[in-house]
């Protein structure tokens, strides 16, 4: 049986990866009650509800359009579509992908919100939403992403291996489950469940062609997927294919992406150059994380000619609070938001390091 000491320390160990605004926001006044109210009522929409479904035919199967591919003007039916870098298309709003962040939102505020106040209510409503999910016969998700980012009148529908990282708020989402397990609002059969589906989803990620294109990639793209493959290999009981990611993480990752004074080339060549920077080290960091379970501290590593998380770090840490006229890279939007998720960052560096 957990300790409370131990509870605590996987809630902490949960939160740590909650670094994008909206959860930071979310723990900083965890005492809104209104907040937390809202949570019991958010409806968790399924893969299975949506006006386009996939190429397949299946509902169950999650579909997503590349988010910066936009109808081509020059054409009557705009097809295919063409790619606009850092402009969003609003159509994406008609599949799948921002249900995944509905999802893991509420299910991440509605577990602290019940270790917190200790009402079971805040927990029933966060296991009734991974049901709907995950483990609904009628409405979960099937454990792949094949149509994941396709691209209109492109490939016939299907998906791009970039669409691989939508999943990526699932990492926080199993940190979710545990404290939801450990805390006995989850039942063993539930939890085992969710285990399957975990499992089932890595087998993909490792063994299809959209998977290993991915794992092929050198930008944010590569490491959000070893992030991934490794979190659900932890969750699912086969830490041998953690350790396999987590071993080979410095020489395939961290050494290949951080220059020796600390840029991110394949992130600053984007319109949105702070931004990426930022979003990869957060990956980065994630990845430190899930290390850690294992008693591994993958955040020192260092290569000869002195590539390193903290250097990378300190290159962009020095646009803290400066106008984006002294940025010398692209960031086409979001400057001020985008200096709040540095702040955020460096904090999260700080349970890595001393020297922040």
């Amino acid at each position: 049986m957990m300790t409370k000491g131990i509870k605590i320390s996987l809630l902490l160990f949960v939160m740590s990866f909650l670094s994008i605004p909206s959860y930071a926001q979310w723990m900083w006044n965890i005492d809104n009650l209104n907040e937390i109210k809202k949570a019991l009522h958010v409806k968790i929409i399924p893969v299975t509800q949506k006006k386009r479904i996939a190429a397949s035919g299946d509902r169950h199967d999650y579909v997503s359009m590349a988010p910066y591919w936009w109808p081509d003007s020059t054409k009557t039916d705009g097809l295919p579509y063409i790619r606009c870098d850092g402009q969003r298309n609003p159509e994406l709003k008609e599949l799948d992908r921002e249900k995944i962040d509905i999802l893991v939102q509420n299910v991440s505020t509605l577990t602290e919100a019940y270790i917190r106040l200790k009402n079971k209510k805040y927990a029933k409503k966060a296991v009734n939403d991974l049901k709907i999910w995950f483990l609904n016969p009628k409405t979960r998700m099937n454990p792949n992403l094949n149509y994941a980012q396709m691209i209109p009148g492109r490939n016939d529908g299907s998906g791009r291996p970039e669409g691989i990282i939508d999943a990526y708020s699932f990492v926080k989402l199993i940190g979710c489950i545990e404290v939801l397990f450990e805390n006995k609002a989850l039942k063993q059969s539930d939890y085992k469940k969710l285990q399957t589906w975990f499992s089932d989803f890595l087998d993909w990620l490792l063994n299809s062609d959209l998977g290993r294109q991915e794992y092929a990639a050198e930008n944010n793209h590569g490491v959000g997927y070893d992030v991934q493959a490794t979190a659900y290999a932890l969750f699912a009981n086969r830490p041998e294919i953690a350790e396999k990611f987590i071993s080979n993480f410095p020489e395939k990752r961290i050494f290949r992406q951080i220059e020796p004074d600390g840029s991110q080339p394949r992130e600053l060549a984007r319109t949105m150059a702070l931004h990426y920077s930022i979003f990869n080290l957060e990956h980065f960091l994630d990845m430190c994380n899930l290390a850690k379970k294992l008693g591994i501290d993958l955040y020192p590593a260092t290569s000869a000619d002195g590539r390193n998380i903290a250097k990378a770090i300190d290159f962009i840490a020095q646009y803290i609070d400066k106008p984006q006229s002294e940025f010398p890279y692209q960031q086409i939007r979001d400057w001020d938001e985008k200096q709040e998720e540095l702040r955020l960052l460096i904090c999260r560096a700080k349970h890595f390091s001393q020297r922040y």
